[in-house]
């Protein structure tokens, strides 16, 4: 573990410079025990692929009093329970948020071209993205923008060469290697794949943004009927999304 400062109210806490579910889970874990530390002066933690960045106030507390007392929950011994943490013995457990999303035509007007690209069939195509879950690796760019990991190589595509000028929220892009959804209305270069009628972000709720770095996402097929039933719901408040635990 690295701490390294930035400017003068934040660090960044560095657990490796790889991709990996593992090295995520430990930079969750850490963030869970600075949660729950209640560490004078923490304003704000910021967990990302590989490291946590943690905001504080410079006239409360130090840098290196706050280097001391994060290498300090560091060398504690694992709690059991953390439930980000992993465990040799057990498999993990982790939150899953079940997202509905109606896939292609004007919900999805990349999907036909990605389909063919890969010599596919856009139900194959369908298919093989909602069929896992997919780890929240960070959240950026957007409020609430979840950068998914996990897609299956067989959908991985470039992003496209002039982004779109306006997505609108709610689309189920493919960017790369990755797979994520738009929680506003956004310019972007993203292939669009879909479209959830759920809300990701929304300002006025009491949690303003769903879904959390560490927890997985699963795509739920529907068709275009159920898209604008759900929609209607959602505007409504009446309804709410699935959420289970699974095993890893």
């Amino acid at each position: 573990m690295k701490i390294l400062p930035m400017g003068d109210s934040a660090l960044t806490v560095e657990f490796g410079s790889e991709i990996s579910g593992v090295l995520n889970d430990e930079v969750n874990a850490f963030a869970y025990r600075v949660r729950t530390a209640r560490i004078h002066g923490v304003r704000e933690l910021l967990p990302t692929y590989r490291s946590l960045t943690v905001f504080y106030d410079p006239f409360t507390t130090t840098f290196d009093t706050l280097r001391e007392t994060l290498t300090g929950l560091d060398e504690l011994p694992a709690n059991t329970a953390d439930t980000q943490s992993t465990s040799a013995t057990a498999p993990a457990k982790h939150t899953v948020v079940h997202i509905p999303c109606c896939y292609g035509g004007e919900y999805g007007p990349d999907l036909a071209d990605l389909a063919k690209a890969k010599n596919i069939s856009e139900d194959e195509a369908i298919r093989i993205h909602s069929a896992v879950s997919y780890r929240i690796y960070m959240i950026g760019f957007l409020p609430g923008f979840p950068y998914l990991g996990g897609l299956d190589p067989v959908l991985a595509m470039p992003r496209l060469e002039t982004p779109r000028t306006a997505i609108p929220a709610g689309s189920v892009g493919i960017g790369g290697s990755q797979t994520g959804i738009y929680p506003i209305a956004s310019p972007g270069g993203w292939r669009l794949i879909g479209k959830t009628p759920v809300k990701l972000y929304d300002p006025s709720a009491k949690e303003p943004v769903l879904c959390s770095a560490g927890e997985f996402i699963r795509f739920e097929p529907i068709t275009d009927a159920e898209y604008q039933r759900i929609e209607k719901d959602v505007e409504a408040g009446s309804f709410h999304v699935e959420i289970t635990t699974e095993q890893t």
